[in-house]
Parts: C-alpha cells; sequence; structure tokens
C-alpha cells in the first residue's frame, strides 16, 4: 500500500516537472509588446488629461457624461479609478435583410443575419505624471459585440470614430467645469 503511493506521489512530481520544463520552452515574440503607430494614434484618440479637479469630482462627471449618452454603469471603482457601462441596440441591417431574403429564394436556407449589440464603453482615469492630485490622464474606449439571429457572437470591434471620442470629451469637458465649481 505505501509503495503505490509513493509510485503514485513520484509519477505526481515527475508529470509536474515536465509540464513546467516544457512550459518554460514558450517564448515571447519579440515585436509583441512593441506599440505600434495606430496604437499610439488611438491612444492620443481615447485619452485627454484634466486640469483643477479631484479624481472623484472628475469620476462623478465621467459617470454623469455616460450616463446622459444612455449607458448603462455595469461597474464602476472610485478608487482604482474604473467605470464600466453597457446599452443595448438593434444591430439589424437592411442589407443583410436584403441578402438573406434573396438567399432564401434561390433556395440556399436560413442565413443568420446580425440582431442584436452590445455596445460597451470603459474608462479609466489616472493621475498624471506629475505628482499633482489635480491633474488626471481620462482613457475612455468603446465596443461593441454583435449577435446573430442564431444567438452567436458574429463580431466584436472596437469603436475608433473620431468623431464619437471628441462628442464624449466635449461633453465631459463641460461637466468636469460645472463639477468643478459646484454648479
Amino acid at each position: 500500500m505505501q509503495a503505490q503511493q509513493i509510485y503514485k506521489h513520484g509519477i505526481l512530481i515527475l508529470s509536474s516537472i515536465l509540464m513546467l520544463s516544457l512550459a518554460g520552452c514558450q517564448t515571447i515574440p519579440k515585436n509583441a509588446l512593441k506599440l505600434t503607430p495606430e496604437s499610439l494614434e488611438k491612444r492620443s484618440l481615447q485619452t485627454r488629461q484634466y486640469e483643477g479637479i479631484a479624481e472623484t469630482d472628475l469620476l462623478a462627471a465621467s459617470a454623469g457624461v455616460i450616463q446622459d449618452l444612455g449607458f448603462n454603469i455595469d461597474e464602476s471603482e472610485t478608487k482604482l479609478g474604473v467605470i464600466v457601462a453597457s446599452k443595448e441596440r438593434d444591430a439589424t441591417e437592411a442589407g443583410q435583410v436584403a441578402v438573406a431574403v434573396f438567399v432564401a429564394l434561390l433556395g440556399g436556407g436560413n442565413m443568420a443575419i446580425d440582431k442584436n449589440q452590445k455596445l460597451r464603453v470603459s474608462l479609466i482615469i489616472r493621475p498624471s505624471h506629475e505628482n499633482d492630485d489635480k491633474k488626471h490622464l481620462v482613457r475612455v474606449t468603446f465596443q461593441r459585440i454583435i449577435w446573430n439571429t442564431r444567438g452567436q457572437v458574429s463580431r466584436t470591434e472596437g469603436l475608433d470614430k473620431p468623431e464619437l471620442y471628441q462628442e464624449f470629451f466635449d461633453r465631459l469637458s463641460k461637466a468636469v467645469f460645472l463639477e468643478g465649481h459646484k454648479i
């Protein structure tokens, strides 16, 4: 009985060592963590600096803007300066419906088309590098997840339209002014 336990224990140790040694063989490609010019451009589109307002007030102003845009706040962590919100919308596109009808008429069967989408916004506030508790960077990203008529995710994508971010930050600047002056 004891020899059998020692054998099982030895096999367990050897298999663990083998797995760890195989996992150590994986390497990260040299450019895996290198930022591309496109990612730096996106970051500048998604980030603004605000001065003269406390982080809690900036977070409150941001939450207000997000809600004014029709989003429901799903998660927030004030200590970390994070807000995640979403809203659901119809994703039906007339072009997809027309193609599906055409395919069905030709005997191609029932084609899945986009049906619902969830728009998500993620916002992070962090202190500026200048060690000033009244200077903060706000980064916001917008994404959408689209489900088809079969209930499957048909696509996920980041929304990178400059007008979307410009509108958000224009609204946030006004809200920061009002929050900063307690209006």
